[in-house]
């Protein structure tokens, strides 16, 4: 039997695929034997590889149609196709929404909603012309789903990119598959910015039911999924990677009060 997760001759494209969760996802389609190309407004010191294999970077600020568009025309170009788009470029600085500015809600909703559609679009009309079709994940966030205080404007970009998934594959089947991985809290090289250090860390992970928080490999794994045969029926759907959740606030309350629940 065929390993359905092998990705020999396959291209994917990973925006914002040099760092962090992107790196991670970058790292399981390498391994996985795909041609892998990332894009950044910067190439990162290393690129990603896995023995001999090593991902290759074009510079492109996603939120520019006209670099995007750049982007899938030279893919093409050099490889001949375009087999998986993971929209993973985003992310936002914390902001209080009563003060943010025009112009910085904009720039958010640019670079984690729209940015995401120009490249599908961009990535539909090449695979729409592939025998094979194509796949196109979108990473989104737990932000999705729960309140995002401080950073308002990205979880609700984060809610369209999810809506806008579910959209675009039903527009574009048979041919193209169009998902989206809500990613839960992860662990990347930049984490101590926003959980202080090793404790701290440690301290956010026993609020998740895994008893962990992510790492960039745990969301590659579930995009080579949803990009592989085994997910060839999967399409419009979201798949929540986030180690059961949240435990609900609530519960801490009650059971710190005498007697508990």
């Amino acid at each position: 039997m065929d390993n359905p997760l092998d990705f020999s001759g396959k291209t994917v494209f990973v925006t914002g695929g040099g760092k962090g969760v992107g790196r991670g996802i970058s790292e399981r389609f390498l391994a996985a034997g795909a041609n892998v190309v990332i894009c950044g407004r910067k190439a990162p010191e290393v690129l990603p590889a896995v023995g001999t294999s090593q991902a290759w970077f074009l510079p492109c600020d996603v939120r520019d149609y006209a670099q995007i568009e750049d982007c899938v025309a030279r893919i093409v170009e050099r490889h001949g196709s375009l087999d998986v788009l993971v929209n993973n470029a985003g992310g936002a600085p914390r902001a209080d929404a009563a003060t943010a500015s025009p112009r910085f809600s904009e720039a958010i909703i640019a670079l984690n909603l729209t940015a995401a559609l120009h490249g599908a679009q961009l990535a539909n009309r090449v695979m729409q012309g592939q025998a094979q079709g194509g796949s196109i994940i979108n990473i989104a966030s737990v932000s999705t789903l729960r309140p995002s205080p401080g950073t308002a404007a990205y979880g609700a970009a984060k809610a369209g990119l999810v809506n806008l998934g579910a959209s675009l594959a039903v527009e574009w089947g048979p041919k193209v598959r169009v998902n989206a991985i809500i990613a839960g809290l992860v662990e990347t090289e930049q984490a101590h910015l926003h959980y202080g250090d090793a404790r701290g860390i440690a301290a956010v992970g026993d609020t998740i039911p895994l008893g962990r928080m992510a790492v960039p490999g745990d969301i590659g794994d579930a995009c080579l999924f949803l990009a592989s045969p085994m997910a060839s029926y999967i399409s419009g759907s979201s798949i929540a990677v986030h180690g059961g959740g949240e435990k609900p606030a609530f519960l801490d309350a009650a059971n710190s009060q005498d007697g508990g629940l």
